[in-house]
């Protein structure tokens, strides 16, 4: 598998897996930042910061058992790191429609092929995550799968203030575990 390839070159710090992952992706990530407030300049210095994280998480055994693509794991850190400038300019509240970002379904296939494992548990997840509303969807993925803030949460959703994500956080969660029906989640 070329990913795992390309995920192992990072880790013994090869510089021709560095190289192949930084010119396959470049030109696809400054067009994708220009949707976005920021310079081209910017851009630039972004996606390079993103290619070093990359890299640093490779090496750290994070990328092991990534589920997604290389791509979507090097947009994804992009444009948090977007997100960071914008808010340390603050020059713009982000709120943003997760459509975006990720479609419905995908965004439900990270969730549970991120955090359960394989057969029946799985299928139950994947209709139990369909029966909750998008904002549900959207707040447990950034929380459990992305690791955001509650204040990043804020953020992001444009909710008014952190008691209200965490409020809307736990509803959800109690929702889900409502909706699945196996002893590890119930």
């Amino acid at each position: 598998m070329k990913k795992q390839r390309l995920i192992t070159g990072l880790k013994e710090d090869r510089p021709e897996a560095l190289r192949d992952i930084y010119l396959a992706h470049r030109k696809a990530f400054l067009r994708y930042s220009k949707k976005y407030p920021i310079t081209a300049s910017m851009a630039e210095d972004v996606y390079q910061d993103a290619i070093i994280i990359l890299r640093d998480n490779a090496r750290q055994g994070k990328l092991d058992h990534l589920k997604s693509e290389l791509r979507t794991y090097l947009f994804s850190i992009g444009k948090y790191l977007i997100y960071t400038h914008l808010r340390k300019q603050k020059k713009v509240h982000l709120v943003e429609d997760f459509s975006t970002m990720y479609n419905e379904q995908t965004l439900m296939t990270e969730i549970v092929e991120a955090t359960i494992p394989d057969g029946e548990q799985k299928h139950q997840m994947h209709v139990a995550l369909e029966q909750l509303g998008g904002k549900c969807r959207e707040i447990l993925y950034l929380f459990y799968y992305r690791g955001f803030s509650l204040d990043e949460i804020v953020d992001t959703l444009g909710y008014s203030s952190k008691d209200v994500a965490k409020s809307q956080k736990s509803r959800c969660l109690k929702s889900l575990k409502a909706l699945v029906k196996f002893p590890s989640y119930g």
